[in-house]
């Protein structure tokens, strides 16, 4: 019994790893052709449609800032007052500007609106290109000799990278706002002060790294949805567990970037 229980564990690990070396070759695969269809794009020869493009913009940004603000005040809000419950025990309360606007600026409002946008974004084009496959349109596409990568992928992932910052700042802005509510009302610092401490405490370094990285991490945002959506099976079921893998890859790869980007930028000083 012991030689075929070994022998079954074995066949068990080696599905597995076989599994994941094809869902990483997969997934290098779809890199490489999203790189060559940008590359197509700026050579002009790409057959994306500016229309598709201005749909995806209005699809991932008006729709999404209600959600971003609400999400990014509320945990300013915790960030504000858990912070400054902290600081007033070493009579330094008056440091929850420089916490709160560095925080939220540079780490909290990116990593907020890229989650938000998994969950919100990524999963919707995981259903909708899952469905397409599911219905035999994106095959049909490659019959007509339309790539769907140019076609459905490049308007998405374009429109969710070039939305992300006006989203992170907003995000920022409300983070901020909830901090100095907190601030005023709940721990008796001044206005003026709290608005002279975030303006001191904060840089153009500052701004353009939370930008950056919420560009960042809408790119894997977009990536990780198409991805799915295009490697989906052709069932409903398939096309529910591509949307729900699309949402855990995307949130892991987020994790992951933020957590390289932040070690990196600060060895690098930025």
């Amino acid at each position: 019994m012991m030689p075929g229980a070994a022998h079954a564990g074995l066949h068990a690990t080696g599905e597995r790893v076989l599994r994941s070396g094809r869902r990483m070759a997969g997934t290098l695969h779809f890199l490489g052709s999203v790189l060559q269809a940008l590359g197509r794009l700026l050579r002009g020869r790409a057959q994306m449609r500016r229309a598709d493009l201005l749909l995806q913009l209005d699809q991932t940004g008006p729709r999404s800032v209600p959600i971003v603000a609400l999400v990014c005040g509320l945990v300013g809000l915790i960030l504000a007052y858990m912070g400054a419950a902290q600081l007033q025990r070493f009579g330094a309360q008056s440091f929850i500007a420089d916490l709160v606007s560095v925080g939220v600026v540079r780490e909290i409002a990116a990593l907020m609106t890229g989650v938000i946008l998994s969950g919100r974004v990524g999963a919707a084009f995981a259903a909708q290109l899952g469905a397409m496959q599911a219905n035999d349109e994106i095959d049909a596409l490659r019959v007509m000799g339309i790539d769907p990568i140019d076609h459905l992928v490049l308007p998405r992932v374009l429109a969710l990278t070039l939305i992300a910052p006006l989203l992170t700042a907003i995000g920022a802005v409300v983070g901020m706002a909830a901090g100095w509510l907190i601030a005023v009302s709940v721990f008796g610092i001044l206005s003026a002060d709290f608005l002279a401490r975030s303006a001191q405490a904060l840089s153009l370094g500052h701004l353009l790294v939370g930008l950056g990285k919420g560009s960042v991490y809408a790119l894997l945002v977009g990536l990780a949805g198409c991805h799915q959506g295009l490697a989906s099976g052709r069932s409903a079921q398939a096309v529910g567990q591509a949307t729900t893998l699309a949402v855990v890859r995307g949130i892991v790869w987020i994790v992951a970037a933020a957590s390289v980007l932040t070690v990196l930028l600060q060895r690098l000083s930025w």
